[in-house]
């Protein structure tokens, strides 16, 4: 028997089934996405999208999803968690539907944006559901295994796009997405409990638009930047349009009572290096995943399946360690353990620097493996530390802001790290498309996607493609360098503010720094040594939630 009452619901594992469920959903859609990037640039297979055109359809979905994110969370806390999870579900089940029967490049992109709108309401209830039905010591441990999903859905959705690629026309790949909606809907429904948050916050529409406009014109400028070059005004203008609106945003956050993004949280350091320590993390390998996906199955000529398979050591490694990171991080402390898997993402992110066209298979899937026990030993603890910061009955605004900035750094690591890619690409394939015919030079000038497309309407298209695929080696290698440096920033953040020893949920009776009028013990969660602070023999005491 336990020395303390365990807080947590009678169903909970069934309950954390539930959720990871709905996360698998999320991140294997994007998984599936990066190996189907050759096949919809392919104007005859697939939509003829250009890069720019496929870094919106990718950013598209985490820019709404960033975007409406903290809101969503939000109002789920104060309308109920397992309904906005439910709606989000069925709104990604719709979205993907629309995604599978897009007719061109911008219906694809407008689709995926209502993919991202499930997605901001089912990301933040599956941590709050997970908060609400776990006891704080049990936590970590279901957190393990929801990270853990994660790599399950990064193994499963290469190698699943594979599949339906080899067998099927594009559309498969979000068309998949539409059963495991409802399967999700159905446990949903029976298994997970109603829960709110007893004083939930207000939406505060001002700040979600200033954050949806200012990421979009930034992102916007950053791609058109990359594709067509930033020596014209109006990308200029849209970088520093987008820059000054996040910077009214973040004063507008500052002074509201009830903002759509929390700031004063990040006044709390193991609260604030833990969130951007997994922005910094999901920025550089974002980048790399969508410039990896090109040169595998372009450069190297691998199919959709074939690469799918080449990132199963990336997810396998992370399904199987992310769950023990927690015996790590009470043995060594948040700091030792995040730290040693940011040096290993950022081993594994300049390795790509020494790949080209020749390089053995094995070495990238060691590079890949690598990286993956790095981001296992990364999330979960980065993860568990945020929702320890706070007050159980706000486990909802932390996953919010949490996953806000990991949405946030994958969706500019996409773009920035691809503006690399294309700025590089195009001065270094220059100098061979000279000859060529103004469209035509144009677009293989664009990416090497379009390289690949002209080639066959070409007399010499050997030489050319030749060219091509050593141009698009010598843009990787920056941008590989380029992400190793931005995980290089995040170590040194880690070594100087992460906490060095295991976090521990805060007491009952203490105040939260971030809400400092939230200090009554019935609005946190238990302590790990208060069973049942106020004596009552009620196993959930001290959580005021709803439940039905």
């Amino acid at each position: 028997m336990p020395a303390y009452a365990n807080t947590g619901h009678p169903r909970r594992w069934p309950i954390l089934g539930v959720t990871v469920v709905s996360l698998l959903l999320v991140v294997m859609d994007t998984t599936i996405l990066n190996v189907a990037l050759r096949t919809l640039a392919d104007p005859v297979h697939g939509l003829g999208a250009s890069q720019a055109e496929l870094e919106w359809a990718i950013n598209s979905y985490t820019l709404v999803f960033a975007g409406l994110l903290f809101s969503l969370g939000v109002l789920g806390d104060r309308y109920g968690r397992r309904r906005f999870l439910l709606a989000g579900l069925a709104v990604f089940g719709l979205g993907s539907l629309l995604s599978a029967y897009a007719r061109d490049p911008v219906h694809l992109v407008l689709a995926r944006a209502v993919m991202g709108l499930g997605g901001a309401a089912i990301m933040p209830a599956t941590l709050s559901v997970i908060a609400s039905v776990f006891d704080p010591r049990e936590r970590p441990r279901a957190i393990g295994y929801w990270s853990a999903s994660v790599g399950l859905a990064v193994a499963v959705g290469p190698v699943l796009g594979g599949i339906l690629l080899t067998h099927f026309w594009w559309g498969s790949v979000f068309l998949v997405n539409v059963p495991v909606a409802l399967a999700g809907l159905v446990a949903g429904a029976l298994l997970v409990p109603e829960s709110r948050d007893p004083r939930p916050g207000r939406i505060d529409l001002p700040g979600v638009a200033l954050s949806v406009v200012g990421l979009v014109a930034l992102t916007w400028g950053v791609i058109d930047g990359g594709e067509h070059g930033f020596d014209r005004p109006v990308v200029w203008a849209a970088v520093s349009t987008g820059l000054a609106v996040l910077a009214v945003f973040g004063w507008h956050e500052r002074r509201t009572e009830h903002p759509a993004l929390d700031v004063r949280l990040f006044r709390v350091p193991r609260f604030a290096v833990p969130v951007a320590l997994v922005g910094l993390v999901f920025f550089a390998g974002a980048g790399v995943m969508f410039v990896s996906a090109f040169h595998l199955q372009l450069v190297r000529g691998h199919s959709p399946l074939y690469t799918g398979l080449l990132f199963l050591p990336l997810a396998l490694t992370q399904l199987v360690l992310a769950p023990r990171s927690a015996t790590l991080v009470r043995r060594y402390g948040a700091r030792t353990v995040c730290g040693g898997g940011l040096g290993l993402v950022g081993v594994a992110l300049a390795g790509w620097a020494l790949v080209d066209e020749a390089t053995p298979t094995w070495v990238v899937a060691v590079l890949l493996g690598i990286q993956g026990v790095g981001m296992a030993h990364i999330t979960a603890p980065a993860t568990e530390s945020v929702l320890a910061a706070l007050p159980r009955a706000k486990a909802g605004v932390g996953s919010a802001v949490s996953n806000t900035v990991r949405q946030v750094g994958a969706a500019l690591g996409v773009s920035v790290l691809g503006a690399v890619l294309a700025a590089v690409y195009r001065a270094r394939v220059a100098p061979a498309t000279t000859a060529l015919p103004d469209g035509v030079r144009e677009t293989a000038e664009g990416s090497l996607a379009g390289a690949y497309g002209v080639a066959p309407r070409l007399g010499d298209a050997a030489a050319l493609l030749a060219e091509a695929d050593r141009a698009f080696v010598a843009a990787l290698h920056v941008v590989a360098l380029t992400a190793a440096a931005v995980a290089g920033v995040g170590l040194l953040a880690v070594l100087r503010w992460m906490p060095g020893r295991p976090a521990v949920a805060p007491d009952p009776g203490s105040r939260d720094p971030a809400h400092p009028d939230q200090g009554n013990p019935d609005q946190g969660h238990p302590g790990p040594a208060s069973p049942d602070p106020a004596g009552s023999g009620n196993p959930v005491a001290g959580v005021r939630t709803v439940e039905t």
